[in-house]
């Protein structure tokens, strides 16, 4: 296809940009392969859906006057959040997910001249807000196979390519695709060594599943670096990613930085009112957690006695290492009606991303990996 005139004038930023690759909805794997009851176990979402409680909710405010432009400001949601985490609400930007929250950032600090960085194998969010903004992205090297955290965040590297032009860093933590983590203390040792005129993000999409005595106090950490912003959603753990509701947390000047780059009306008001539902439901969120835990117990030694590597994890998903390139693996699965996510893209083509399900569809997931497997 010749290439069309006016796509000359894109900028050279976007032109150098790969399109977010989202997991296969299941309608799209019926509709390709015929493939009948298939399961989706790629995109990190909660196998339980929503609080039974978000459910009614919106039940009743679909009933109500959907006319009206929904509340700019998030006033009842942020002052939930606000009391959850024990801050004030200028503090507190809401996103349409946490996915906003770094676009926002990055209008706000990058640009022409300037930097990000962030880990290898890291969220590909990263270098699309980085590019976007015409910026460069300084990739830092993950740690080795053969580390305690195989393919995690090196902070000490991190520290050793700090400059001047860096405006922006990005730790995700745990991260996506690797589910690794990193000890509270090398994120305080980190901190302690960035420039203050430098903002880090602190990515914790995943926070709810890890285990207590592993997160890092990112409240307390707010308080003592003022350019330090953390970022959560209501995607995960919460179950309404279709809602699409994250939020950031900041010093008051980043948050107001942030909100002048903010579209009006980011969030929809069904949305803004299953998050403040969601949030008080947090005996379904603990479900949700000790579900994934139980399966991550129960399915790891069953990959490893198959011979396969489970990178360590602290999310909703496992990424398991084939020792070979995973692609007709990932096929071979999508015929069986088991949608898992390649990792190609991410530099891991030996790897697939394998969210946690219900107990029954990780079995149906187990029974179509051994098959695939024995096919091979």
């Amino acid at each position: 296809m010749s290439e069309l005139a006016l796509t000359r004038n894109a900028l050279q930023g976007v032109l150098n940009l790969k399109p977010y690759e989202p997991g296969m909805p299941v309608e799209e794997l019926q509709r390709k392969l015929g493939v009948p009851e298939a399961v989706k176990l790629a995109s990190n979402e909660n196998p339980l859906g929503a609080s039974p409680k978000v459910a009614e909710l919106l039940a009743a405010q679909a009933k109500g006057d959907l006319a009206r432009y929904p509340d700019g400001s998030g006033f009842r949601l942020k002052a939930k959040l606000a009391e959850l985490h024990n801050i004030e609400p200028e503090r507190i930007t809401l996103g349409n997910g946490s996915n906003d929250i770094l676009e926002f950032l990055g209008r706000v600090f990058l640009g022409p001249g300037r930097k990000s960085m962030f880990s290898a194998h890291a969220f590909a969010v990263y270098p699309i807000v980085t590019l976007a903004q015409h910026a460069e992205a300084v990739i830092v090297p993950a740690r080795s196979e053969a580390d305690a955290m195989p393919l995690g965040h090196d902070l000490n590297a991190f520290a050793e390519r700090l400059s001047d032009d860096i405006t922006l860093i990005f730790i995700a933590n745990p991260n996506n695709p690797t589910g690794t983590w990193l000890e509270p203390q090398e994120i305080e040792d980190f901190l302690e060594r960035v420039p203050k005129q430098t903002v880090v993000v602190l990515d914790e999409a995943y926070w709810e599943y890890m285990r207590p005595e592993l997160r890092v106090d990112s409240r307390r950490l707010l308080d003592k670096h003022e350019n330090l912003v953390v970022t959560r959603t209501f995607s995960k753990a919460y179950g309404i990613a279709s809602l699409r509701v994250g939020y950031g947390l900041s010093h008051p000047a980043v948050a107001d930085l942030m909100n002048r780059v903010r579209q009006p009306f980011n969030n929809n008001s069904l949305a803004l009112a299953a998050a403040e539902v969601a949030l008080a439901d947090q005996e379904f969120v603990q479900q949700t957690v000790k579900l994934c835990r139980d399966e991550i117990s129960r399915l790891v030694p069953e990959l490893e006695a198959m011979g396969l590597r489970c990178l360590p994890t602290q999310a909703n998903f496992i990424s398991i290492d084939f020792g070979r390139d995973a692609a007709p693996i990932h096929q071979g699965l999508l015929h069986k009606g088991v949608i898992v996510r390649p990792t190609a893209s991410y530099a891991m083509p030996n790897y697939l991303r394998v969210t946690l399900g219900t107990r029954k569809e990780n079995d149906k997931f187990m029974s179509a990996l051994r098959e695939v497997l024995a096919a091979l």
